[in-house]
């Protein structure tokens, strides 16, 4: 009896027991994730390289040019005697870099894609023409252009409006207004416009443009200063005297220097938009100035030939003619030579001796050219 009962107690307790526990959720564990797959590596197709021809020839003269450097995709070479360079590159278009002696330097963007032999034109600054008379000095004749008649001609353009003063070239291309004030450039190879620039208001132009870097300047009659992207005759910037510039432009170390029709002279800073220097002449200009010796030399209607420091714009001396100076002078071989409307031309030494003077009978708006000793200009008659 006693047995049982203990056998019955000890049941109920381990009952108790079991009832009185919590029961606890096995561990779960999280599936890891599985790794991403590596991007398989790209493989960059090298470049096909192939030998690349490049002729370097003078623009001008059509000749080609030897021992010229040339540089492309970072590679360098030199023209052979027949001014032929043969640089390994991939094709495509390549900037192409050609420096030569005697020759202004070039940098073009060349394509190589449809064929591997490309041409690049070089130029001599002593065979330009960039602004009015081809040289500062004004002597409408620079040395190294030796042209022999006879002539034929080429190509010929129509320009619309009357041109009173001629084209300057630079590199290839010939730049020229009209009496409209339409600037172009022209191909002087195929007489191809590469651009037109038309000014607005179309204010008569009576002067010839001037070449200055990438840049083309040129005056009007409104008296604007006009300053064109040489590329492609987009303004960039222009300026106003607010009276009338027959004067072409005479531009040396970024300066610009002209008259106008109030009788002012002007030097004005082309790369900072300001004037250097004004100064007040009192009478009309239509002369060209010339620069030589350190001397800046303008005619005025009065009859008189200025002498000027470029730099301030400070009277040196001035020499008298017997009539109104309508052309622009020339310096040459110690000389001074000025037209004057009163039928004559005159002569002055550059520190302002009157040296002599020939009539001709008739009116002198020609501006004088000198070469070889000799002074030419026409005359009215």
């Amino acid at each position: 009896m006693i047995a049982r009962i203990l056998v019955v107690a000890a049941l109920v307790a381990l009952l108790a027991g079991c009832g009185g526990s919590k029961q606890v959720a096995p561990p779960t564990t999280q599936p890891k994730p599985k790794p991403k797959p590596k991007p398989k590596p790209t493989h960059r197709e090298p470049h096909k390289m192939t030998k690349l021809v490049v002729t370097i020839l003078d623009g001008d003269q059509r000749v080609r040019v030897r021992g010229a450097r040339v540089k492309l995709w970072g590679r360098s070479g030199r023209t052979d005697r027949h001014g032929v360079t043969t640089i390994t590159a991939p094709r495509g278009r390549h900037e192409v870099s050609v420096s030569a002696r005697g020759y202004a330097p070039v940098s073009a963007s060349v394509n190589f894609q449809h064929s591997r032999w490309q041409t690049v034109d070089v130029y001599r600054p002593d065979l330009q023409w960039p602004l009015y008379g081809a040289t500062s000095a004004r002597t409408q004749a620079p040395v190294k252009i030796r042209l022999r008649p006879p002539f034929r001609l080429i190509w010929s353009r129509g320009l619309g409006h009357l041109i009173e003063f001629p084209a300057v070239v630079a590199d290839g291309y010939a730049y020229i207004g009209n009496a409209r004030g339409t600037v172009r450039a022209i191909s002087m190879r195929s007489g191809d416009f590469a651009w037109t620039h038309l000014t607005p208001g179309f204010p008569r132009m009576a002067s010839s443009p001037a070449v200055a870097g990438d840049e083309i300047v040129y005056h009007t009659m409104s008296g604007g200063v006009y300053v064109l992207d040489r590329r492609n005759g987009h303004v960039e910037w222009s300026w106003n005297t607010g009276s009338a510039i027959e004067s072409s432009p005479l531009i040396v170390n970024g300066i610009d220097y002209f008259g106008d029709a109030a009788g002012e002279m002007f030097a004005l800073d082309l790369r900072t938009h300001r004037l250097k220097w004004r100064k007040y002449l009192g009478a009309k200009i239509t002369s060209s100035a010339a620069i030589s010796g350190g001397r800046l030399f303008i005619g005025d209607y009065a009859g008189r030939l200025w002498a000027l420091s470029p730099g301030s714009g400070a009277t040196r001396w001035v020499g008298r003619v017997n009539g109104k100076i309508y052309g622009t002078p020339a310096v040459a071989g110690g000389r001074v030579f000025v037209p004057s409307v009163a039928y004559s031309l005159w002569a002055f030494s550059t520190s302002g001796r009157r040296l002599w003077s020939v009539s001709t009978g008739s009116y002198v708006y020609s501006s004088p050219a000198v070469a070889d000793g000799v002074v030419c200009f026409g005359a009215y008659n």
